[in-house]
């Protein structure tokens, strides 16, 4: 069995550079259960960077001064400079303004994290309240932490403070995403089976429960627009839900075990899903079929050994803010960066119990969280996006895949703007 398919020769991948990484701090009495790093987070302005160090605590940090201070102190042990510069500079009076490092006690085992800004002029969908505990400003930046007790905790990322508990699920949030439209829409999955919709506008009313799967929810994301959520979980489950009608749109059926990633591209165009089957899928969301398959064991496995214990579980998956690279990370200590016109890596880096893994808001910088609460962080594939590339961003941002195909142009523009060339 081989990491790569037998046409690629794995010593000419090139290998990411590391940036720099965060150490979680340990005592010798530790528990090691209960320090897993389950999910990163960068904020949607590029302000913060937010990950679980295991034992209830999530880290805030200001990305841009951590991220300077890779460049100037290296890769090695900057978790101890990031923080000494980062408490000088709080400490200091003119830099009131600026942000800001928070330590949150969360109160249990952090299995989940999503950052949420608002807009003001986005309205809450309850049309009944007439006043709220909370007036969110354009400027609002807020946290949501998912918990082993099943709670949702909302924080203010600008002061640390709890804004909103909210209590509904009675299992492990596996997985929160905020509307990307700013109008605070929180989605949570959890293992018992449903996601829920909550409006923190409305003071984290919970809106609507979707019911379909079977068994756990691992994880769920919006589309660019806001109008698609897409949910996967145990036994193979990927499913599709409108989220003007709260109703299921389909299931994609292909994957051979339980699926527990996915992320839509920038355009909206694209949905990649990852799964212990050792495989991540490329789906066109619109229509549901698979227009790419990245396999990280080969030979391909059978469906039966596909669906056990294959030492190739695929862990987590990310799409990059160019619509044209997926990260992903798998159990075979590696991880990957894809091209969507390659079938095989063009980039990899190791890294060992890797459990997670996001682009930065710019797309520079891949981070990844492991089993141990720290985080990871590389240089991703620099590339410059062809003039056709942003052309048909712009074009699937606002016309899904039905109506490409009713386009006027000839059959090779269409077969472009459908990822199918």
């Amino acid at each position: 069995m081989a990491s790569f398919p037998p046409s690629v020769n794995e010593k000419l991948i090139a290998r990411s550079r590391p940036i720099g990484e965060l150490l979680a701090p340990t005592s010798p009495f530790d528990k090691k259960c209960g320090r897993e790093n389950w999910t990163v987070a960068f904020a949607p302005d590029g302000s913060y960077f937010a990950w679980s160090q295991g034992h209830r605590i999530v880290k805030l940090v200001p990305w841009t001064q951590c991220f300077n201070n890779f460049l100037l102190h290296g890769t090695k042990n900057v978790a101890n400079s990031v923080n000494a510069r980062l408490s000088r500079q709080n400490s200091d009076s003119g830099q009131k303004n600026k942000p800001c490092e928070h330590i949150i006690d969360c109160g249990d085992i952090v299995w989940s994290l999503a950052f949420g800004s608002s807009v003001p002029e986005k309205q809450s969908r309850c049309v009944n309240i007439e006043w709220h505990r909370f007036k969110f400003g354009q400027d609002q930046l807020l946290l949501a932490t998912g918990l082993n007790n099943g709670r949702i905790k909302i924080w203010d990322v600008y002061t640390g403070k709890l804004l909103l508990n909210l209590m509904d699920h009675t299992e492990v949030i596996r997985d929160l995403t905020f509307a990307p439209d700013g109008s605070l829409i929180l989605v949570s999955a959890s293992r018992d089976k449903t996601l829920r919709v909550w409006d923190l506008k409305d003071d984290g009313n919970m809106m609507k429960v979707l019911r379909g799967h079977q068994n756990w929810v691992y994880g769920c994301a919006f589309s660019p627009d806001s109008s698609i959520l897409c949910s996967v979980g145990a036994s193979k489950a990927v499913f599709l839900w409108d989220m003007d009608k709260y109703s299921m749109i389909r299931k994609l059926e292909g994957h051979h075990n339980d699926v527990v990633a996915c992320e839509f591209s920038p355009d909206g165009a694209l949905l990649a899903t990852a799964s212990y089957d050792t495989r991540v899928y490329v789906w066109d969301p619109h229509i549901g079929v698979i227009l790419m398959e990245f396999g990280h064991l080969f030979p391909a496995p059978t469906p039966i050994f596909a669906g056990g214990a294959n030492d190739r579980w695929v862990r987590s998956v990310s799409f990059s803010h160019d619509g044209l690279h997926i990260a992903s990370l798998a159990d075979d200590k590696m991880v990957r960066f894809w091209s969507i016109e390659e079938d095989h890596p063009v980039q990899v880096a190791p890294l060992n119990n890797g459990l997670c893994c996001a682009f930065s808001t710019d797309g520079s910088v891949l981070a990844a969280g492991t089993h141990d609460g720290s985080v990871y962080f590389w240089a991703t594939p620099k590339h410059v996006s062809s003039l056709q590339h942003l052309c048909r961003m712009a074009i699937r941002r606002v016309m899904p895949t039905s109506q490409v195909k009713n386009l006027p142009v000839p059959s090779k523009v269409v077969e472009f703007l459908s990822y199918l060339t």
